[in-house]
């Protein structure tokens, strides 16, 4: 037995509990607009959409209507501050997310070519 078959043995099984709220999150994150409002919040920790819609370039129609989205799957909430609505990351592991999608490098021509 190798060392990585040996791992796997010894690792914990992920409860259903876990299974079903990471394909909610993973479901969600399946969408580019999405990813690219997270990354804002991540990097500013919060901002209202007029913000979001600077940082992302869409509309802000499309903005809101992502963010809806989020925030129904609990991965984003908002507080209200006079006439501003700020949001922000509530799920824990989105960043971790966002951090293992900058170290992928997933270049269908770059992966093709180191098989061999």
């Amino acid at each position: 037995m190798n060392a990585s078959a040996s791992s796997r043995d010894s690792a914990p099984e992920i409860t259903q509990d876990l299974l079903e709220r990471a394909a909610v999150v993973i479901k969600c994150l399946g969408h580019p607009l999405r990813l690219r409002l997270l990354e804002g919040l991540e990097q500013q920790r919060e901002m209202t959409v007029s913000a979001l819609q600077g940082y992302s370039g869409a509309t802000q129609a499309a903005v809101s209507q992502q963010l809806a989205t989020l925030k129904s799957r609990r991965i984003v909430d908002s507080r209200r501050d006079g006439t501003f609505v700020y949001y922000r990351i509530t799920e824990p592991k989105v960043e971790h997310i966002l951090g293992c999608i900058r170290t992928c490098d997933s270049s269908p021509s770059t992966s093709h070519r180191n098989r061999t």
